[in-house]
């Protein structure tokens, strides 16, 4: 167990070791009492939070490093996706194999859809993205270029209508399922390649991670989504930023970056909570549990480690940080939620939380990037 240097004895950071090479996903799972984790050694383990030792192993089928790893909603499968070329899916209390698809490239990512139907898988050959049956492995779609470059991240959203893409070509995309056609294309959404996104739980949101050291949030509920540009949050790391992941109620967002450090955002008034230091090498990914109480991150120095915040807000130097900005707490006119109120003097009062604002028809937001003509 150690401490987080920066923020001292308030911080409790549990240091989960057993992979042999760089961590490349995590994922809490099975009511948050649990951790799945993918390693480019090759293996899947899975966590028990209380004894933060592995229970159970899934190897020795993948020949090649695991990129990303996820669960099906109800645990019962686990899927796989490898720069072996292949796509597994395997039955979490057997630990067997249930199937397996082979691609022609590196497979950089995968998703599950929210109802458990379909797993979506981005690779670097042909910067495809293919969507696959759970219950068969048939493959329902494969989509040829989809993006100029490699397909960093898949997503599903959370209504399983869409699956957003992000990639080295700095673009966004939106392929719709029923239509089996992209419908949104937002090109040069940041000015280097994206690592991440994800949706909010509601997927009215979509936040993206960049090289470019910023992390985006994009309303994409139809038809505002091209009315407003995104939320810049930025000054929040040094260098590239890798994941990116929202709390279950989208007032935290948590991303990782190549510094080596883990930052809590505060999405009620969009600005930088606290910044958490602990691991040796780049943080691969994060997630957040349901009560917000803990975060996992994973890392290129082998570990995961285990984040107790639920008292963040008792932490002294974020304390002096809302103090010195002048903050207070106020109910929101619109959705009546509480949010902070940072502001200078001679400024206009707020009444509305950053969300609100967000999707208001006057907006201070920047100009959204341009959008291909056939839209």
């Amino acid at each position: 167990m150690r401490r987080s240097p920066l923020q001292g004895y308030m911080i409790i950071c549990k240091v989960l070791k057993g992979h042999s090479d760089a961590v490349t996903s995590c994922q809490f799972c099975f009511d948050d009492a649990k951790i799945i984790s993918g390693s480019c050694d090759g293996t899947v383990k899975l966590w028990d939070i209380a004894q933060r030792v592995p229970i159970q192993t899934f190897k020795e089928e993948h020949v090649g490093p695991i990129s990303e790893c996820c669960l099906s909603p109800d645990n019962k499968r686990l899927i796989t996706a490898s720069y072996d070329k292949t796509l597994k899916a395997w039955d979490t209390e057997t630990g067997k194999v249930l199937w397996s698809v082979e691609q022609d490239g590196l497979l950089t990512s995968c998703h599950v859809s929210h109802d458990g139907k379909y797993v979506v898988s981005g690779s670097d050959i042909e910067n495809a993205i293919c969507l696959v049956d759970v219950a068969n492995a048939r493959q329902v779609a494969y989509i040829r270029e989809h993006h100029r470059s490699t397909v960093r991240r898949c997503r599903f959203d959370p209504h399983n209508q869409r699956i957003a893409t992000v990639s080295s070509d700095m673009s966004i995309k939106f392929w719709d399922i029923i239509a089996q056609s992209t419908t949104i294309t937002v090109e040069k959404a940041h000015t280097n390649a994206i690592s991440d996104c994800c949706f909010s739980l509601d997927g009215h949101y979509l936040c993206t991670a960049g090289w470019d050291e910023v992390l985006k949030l994009w309303d994409v509920r139809t038809g505002e989504f091209r009315s407003h540009g995104p939320m810049v949050l930025e000054q929040g790391h040094i260098g590239i930023i890798g994941c990116c992941i929202f709390s279950k109620d989208a007032s935290l967002l948590v991303s990782g970056g190549f510094d080596k450090t883990v930052v809590i955002w505060d999405l009620t008034q969009a600005y930088k909570k606290i910044s958490l230091k602990g691991h040796e090498h780049w943080v691969t990914d994060a997630a957040v549990s349901s009560n917000k109480k803990l975060i996992v991150t994973s890392s290129k120095d082998c570990t995961l480690r285990l984040w107790d915040i639920e008292n963040a807000n008792d932490i002294p130097v974020v304390i002096q940080a809302i103090r010195a900005r002048g903050s207070k707490v106020a109910k929101c006119e619109e959705c009546e939620k509480p949010f902070l109120i940072f502001q200078e003097k001679e400024e206009k009062v707020e009444t509305r939380c950053v969300f609100c604002r967000l999707k208001a028809h006057k907006s201070v937001l920047p100009v959204p990037p341009s959008l291909p003509a056939d839209l």
